[in-house]
């Protein structure tokens, strides 16, 4: 299944980010609104994800947000490039990715892919908002800071 999206608006965000003066400024734009963005998504895989009473803390936590991935994780993403900001969400729970693809004892009893595929299209839509409003934000913190 090919899946088309359009996106129209990138180069004044390109702007906009670039007029915050540091990559710094504009990696922690893109950062805040990538975690905004997918944590509904980790808290659904949460929801759906079975859970063992006799393990407190099991997969129905397991699933975050973040910047940083498993050392085996970083190997993968190395050959696929680098891109100027990354937001995950995902598990690092071994038995999370038992339990979402399954294995030779047991069939696959996914959590996240059902929590994407209820919730993208609320990501998708939401970023480029989310993404003029967190740019003015920080923009306003930094003339504060310029004239104090």
């Amino acid at each position: 299944m090919t899946v088309t999206i359009k996106i129209t608006g990138l180069q004044e965000i390109d702007r906009a980010l670039a007029d915050l003066g540091t990559k710094a400024l504009a990696r922690g734009v893109l950062t805040r609104v990538g975690k905004k963005r997918l944590q509904p998504i980790a808290d659904k895989a949460n929801s759906l994800a079975p859970d063992d009473p006799a393990t407190p803390g099991g997969l129905s936590t397991s699933f975050t947000v973040g910047t940083k991935l498993t050392p085996r994780q970083q190997g993968l993403a190395k050959k696929a490039g680098k891109d100027f900001v990354e937001v995950y969400a995902g598990t690092a729970d071994p038995a999370g990715v038992q339990m979402e693809f399954g294995n030779v004892n047991h069939g696959p009893q996914p959590s996240l892919r059902p929590a994407w595929e209820e919730g993208k299209e609320a990501v998708l839509s939401g970023i480029g908002a989310d993404l003029w409003s967190e740019i003015e934000k920080t923009a306003a913190r930094k003339a504060k800071r310029a004239a104090g």
